[in-house]
């Protein structure tokens, strides 16, 4: 596994990515990994190197590359405190949708661009905040991008929000997978359902289910994880990827 750090040029600045090539000598299909709000970290290069071990070019990014390099919390930042909020804030206050369509060009470009993934269909990953820039990625490249799962996606559907990410949906032809947390504020039961409903309306392929869990329950590092629902979650993401991009 050749794991490379790299910087990546945007409209507004370089951000820091990780690219993992399991294969040097094979081109595989590329999955773009979204990480959370906590971006890169070990954690998250740990789930992209298992991703990209089951035979994927995984580019990583730093979504928030705007407000900081990572590590993008500082120590005192710990969950449930004043310090984390304000820079929950901080991280994504500048991410407007057309921003993430211009950042999300630029990782989509470099990852089919590189002599290590193949000419097919691509993957994207999103976890948090991450799932509903996974699914603007489908609608940035739709004929490219052929599969999208979300896992606890906050705000994947809000009304009367012109930012709302399921608006884009009319633009994609992705297959889809969307993992909800029955305990989520930033999606809740009402929210799913309505998001739902959308999807019925889109009329693509995609699969909607809440998982008995709270929001951040795949991530390792984050106290609502839940290492069985964690491990069901894989299983759904990659499951999907074989059949999508193979």
């Amino acid at each position: 596994m050749v794991e490379q750090d790299i910087q990546l040029t945007t409209a507004d600045g370089v951000t820091d990515a990780v690219l993992f090539t399991p294969d040097a000598s094979k081109a595989l299909p590329g999955i773009l990994h979204i990480p959370d709000i906590g971006s890169i970290r070990e954690i998250q290069r740990a789930m992209a190197r298992r991703l990209a071990a089951e035979g994927y070019t995984v580019l990583l990014p730093n979504p928030f590359y705007r407000t900081s390099r990572p590590p993008v919390f500082p120590p005192e930042a710990k969950h449930g405190t004043p310090e984390r909020t304000k820079r929950l804030q901080e991280l994504s206050s500048p991410l407007t949708p057309e921003r993430m369509t211009q950042d999300l060009a630029v990782y989509l470009d470099y990852l089919t661009g590189q002599p290590t993934t193949d000419k097919g269909k691509i993957g994207v990953v999103g976890y948090c905040i991450g799932g509903g820039m996974a699914l603007r990625a489908a609608a940035v490249m739709p004929d490219r991008v052929g599969a999208v799962a979300s896992f606890h996606g906050g705000g994947l559907y809000k009304a009367d929000n012109p930012a709302s990410p399921h608006l884009v949906l009319s633009q994609v032809k992705a297959q889809l997978y969307f993992g909800h947390a029955s305990e989520d504020g930033s999606m809740t039961a009402d929210d799913i359902a309505h998001f739902e409903e959308k999807l019925k309306e889109w009329g693509g392929i995609y699969e909607s289910e809440t998982y008995p869990a709270r929001h951040g329950w795949t991530v390792s590092d984050n106290p609502a994880y839940n290492h069985a629902e964690a491990e069901r979650a894989y299983v759904k993401m990659t499951a999907l990827f074989k059949a999508a991009l193979r």
